[in-house]
């Protein structure tokens, strides 16, 4: 039985079941087979011509002008239309109004409701493209079916909606065309003719291939999997829920791990979820036990390519251009698998990692997307959906888009609607992901009202902190933006909140280099920055230190370039940071000089050793454990090469720097005097120190007490000459070992049970360190 019809008009609506006239009384009222028009358009441009295709020739047909006035429509006029002769056969999609909730694709009982949020819309067009369509997609470009959204009828509150039947579970792809006020002085952005993306979107299909340039205008769209079965987990699976004092973690890129072809693997995992999968052996040797990747939500890495510029030549390798929150990113699957075997293979990864009790913490840039700026906008989803509502703008300065991340936008974070968006793609990742934690980009951007005013007790920092789902998930800020809106230290919390240390970095790099008067500064950096975050019920692991992170200088260039060299950029060397607190150790850059070498590698360890002998949580970078080379380059986000591929023959080839680096993990996760979870006291640290207010004085030693006498002290020479210092005496029944010396060749550099006989002094070598054990006789 054929349920209430009409055919092919000049928009496709459906009937609303409170005005059926008499003669359609037999019928189901609470659906309808939808007026198709159907676009010949192809999926990836954005034309705004059309071209109506004609359908199945139903005869004559009498359906109610919707679009009339109520009052007609209550008159129940009737129109008749002749449809044309068949030449392609559209599929008859039965529609009624959907529901509100939840947001984005979702699959009910008779059909798939769609659901999007638009305050400011006047016009909503949700566009279908069904798989046999994508199948003939070069002779018919992909034709769209558009369904016209009425908004007596799909349209409750702000969330426009609309429930499809027959269509099928999977495979099917939507966007979204959108119309509304065109005045930009109030923030509005709209553009009839671009086909948007669902914010709510679970999977995005595009380009399949990673840095298919051949592919490079690839249109984004939204898509779903009611199809395959949940995944599975594992009878024996569990989360490894590991203390955030006993983190130790590692930043790396999803890509950039395995994409080199020294990585041995298949070509088609290399640069994968499941290329991570086979190098977990490589995380367990280094002894890491929680991976920060670098975005991996939806993003385009060919943007820069869309258009003529002077990056048109990179790459976006890093990420930090979301195109969508909720979608894994699709060309991290393997083979061009697409969106469906992004989604299950991100699965396999994150329970693999967890199976090696590694947890997953990712980088999240809820700050901005991928739509850029007013100049040079790359509309794809929010700026045509409602630009007023999801950015900040000024509208005492014409509207015009305010730009805190540096990027050309700003994510109006606390704005209910924008804010209940976040948390839902947080809970998302959690719940359907397992995901650990998160890092969240340039963090201050969350703290700013909707006019970029700071506030003192943000919406969305709080609720992420108060969230439920969220309870058992590590929350990291990045504790600045681009606007000048520094939190160090002050970053809101609520006591859950952990932070990139900032201060931490800059300080140790000062200390390490030789830099006058940094004494005290490295020592309170050493012993957790209490300074910064002994407040209410904080903790030293609410201090992420890290030296390295991805943007910057990566180890190796921090003691080989006293300068950036960021001309590869295509801004003439404007990119990057210009304040880095490095030393090229004598030379800039490559060197064959065997005694600049020496220091070079003497200073890294260094900086690991001070690094793992912090209270707090450390945090290394991906490549660092074999001294990866960006030549200089402390912005390198746009490149797909060897400057941020892992390079695994380098990592063969420099071994003994590596084992010391695996090797120093190693003891810290094995002492907990580097893991407290309260700030040290007298008790547990003794300062060998009578000098600190000579600026001149570059040299630290100290003592962590163990309450089992398992004591370590630690010296920092940041000298250019020997230091002998005078050791003191190691607790009772005990004595002291030596387990590292910077300035020693390998093996001898570091020994994780200690050698034995080390006398009442010690001549320390200029910038090397010393770590001593204190062990039973």
């Amino acid at each position: 039985m054929m349920k209430n019809m009409m055919v092919l008009s000049s928009s496709a609506t459906f009937i609303s079941s409170n005005i059926y006239p008499s003669f359609l009384l037999p019928f189901h009222h609470s659906s309808s087979v939808m007026g198709l028009k159907c676009c010949k358009r192809a999926s990836g441009e954005n034309s705004s011509h059309r071209f109506s295709s004609k359908i199945e020739d139903y005869g004559k047909i009498r359906f109610p002008d919707v679009y009339a006035p109520r009052a007609q429509q209550q008159q129940q006029q009737l129109i008749e239309e002749e449809a044309p002769p068949m030449t392609e056969v559209i599929p008859s999609l039965r529609v009624s109004p959907g529901q509100a909730h939840p947001l984005g694709a979702s699959e009910l009982e008779n059909g798939v409701n769609f659901a999007i949020f638009s305050q400011h819309a006047t016009s909503v067009t949700l566009c279908l493209q069904l798989p046999q369509s994508r199948e003939m997609l070069d002779t018919l470009h992909g034709e769209m079916i558009e369904l016209t959204l009425d908004p007596q009828v799909n349209r409750t509150g702000d969330i426009w909606h609309i429930c499809v039947e027959d269509l099928p579970r999977s495979n099917v792809l939507y966007g979204y065309y959108m119309d509304g006020p065109k005045d930009w002085s109030q923030g509005h952005r709209f553009d009839r003719s671009i086909l948007l993306i669902d914010p709510y979107a679970k999977l995005v299909e595009g380009r399949r291939v990673f840095g298919d340039l051949n592919n490079r205008g690839s249109q984004f769209l939204g898509t779903f999997d009611f199809d395959t079965l949940p995944f599975d987990w594992g009878d024996g699976y569990k989360l490894p829920n590991i203390l955030e004092k006993d983190l130790v973690i590692y930043e790396m890129n999803v890509r950039g791990f395995t994409a080199d072809e020294s990585s041995g693997l298949d070509p088609s995992i290399r640069g994968s979820y499941l290329g991570v999968i086979e190098k977990i052996p490589h995380l367990l040797e280094l002894g890491i036990n929680a991976v920060e990747l670098l975005p991996a939500f939806e993003f385009d890495e060919l943007e820069f390519q869309r258009r003529r510029n002077p990056r048109d030549h990179m790459i976006n390798t890093w990420g930090y251009s979301t195109i969508n929150f909720f979608a894994p990113m699709s060309r991290y699957a393997s083979a061009g698998g697409g969106p469906v075997s992004a989604s299950r293979e991100f699965k396999e990864m994150v329970k693999a990692l967890h199976g090696a009790g590694i947890e997953v913490i990712l980088d999240v840039v809820y700050n901005h997307t991928n739509e850029a700026d007013d100049e040079n906008p790359y509309t794809t989803s929010f700026r045509g959906i409602d630009n007023k509502i999801y950015y900040m703008v000024d509208l005492n300065n014409g509207g015009q888009l305010l730009n805190f991340s540096g990027c050309g936008n700003t994510f109006n974070c606390n704005h209910p609607v924008v804010m209940e968006f976040i948390l839902d793609s947080l809970r998302h990742w959690v719940t359907e992901y397992h995901i650990d934690g998160f890092r969240f980009d340039l963090a201050s951007i969350l703290c700013r009202g909707a006019d970029g005013s700071p506030l003192n007790a943000p919406p969305l920092v709080r609720a992420i902190a108060k969230d439920s789902i969220l309870s058992r998930c590590k929350i990291i800020a990045e504790p600045w933006d681009c606007g000048g809106l520094y939190l160090v230290g002050s970053f809101p919390n609520w006591d859950r909140w952990a932070e990139w240390n900032g201060i931490y970095r800059d300080d140790v790099r000062k200390f390490i280099k030789g830099d006058a008067g940094m004494k005290g500064s490295f020592a309170t950096r050493m012993a957790g920055s209490a300074d910064l975050y002994r407040v209410n019920k904080r903790m030293p692991c609410h201090s992420i230190n890290f030296v390295i992170a991805h943007d910057g200088f990566t180890l190796y260039d921090l003691v080989s370039y006293n300068t950036k060299h960021n001309d590869a950029n295509g801004e003439g060397g404007n990119d990057g940071s210009n304040d880095n607190f490095s030393w090229n150790c004598g030379a800039e850059g490559e060197t064959a000089d065997p005694k600049i070498q020496a220091l070079r590698s003497r200073q890294m360890k260094n900086f690991h050793l001070a690094l793992m002998a912090s209270q707090g949580v450390p945090m290394m970078l991906m490549g660092d454990e074999y001294g990866h080379t960006r030549y200089g380059n402390n912005n390198s986000y746009g490149h797909d090469t060897a400057i941020n591929h892992f390079q695994w023959g380098h990592l063969e080839a420099k071994n003994d720097h590596f084992r010391f680096f695996s090797e120093l993990i190693k003891f810290r996760n094995r002492h907990h005097v580097f893991r407290r979870e309260n700030f040290i006291g007298k008790s547990q640290v003794t300062w060998h120190e009578d000098n600190w207010d000579n600026a001149e004085s570059k040299f630290l030693a100290f003592t962590l007490h163990d309450e089992n006498g398992d004591d370590v002290y630690l010296v920092f020479n940041a000298h250019d000459y020997f230091v002998k210092v005078g050791i003191p005496s190691p607790p009772q029944k005990r004595q002291w070992f030596r387990v590292v010396d910077t300035n020693l060749e390998s093996p001898d550099d570091i020994v994780l049970e200690g050698v034995p006989g080390i006398g009442a002094r010690y001549n320390v070598a200029p910038y090397s360190s010393v770590l001593l054990k204190a062990k039973k006789k």
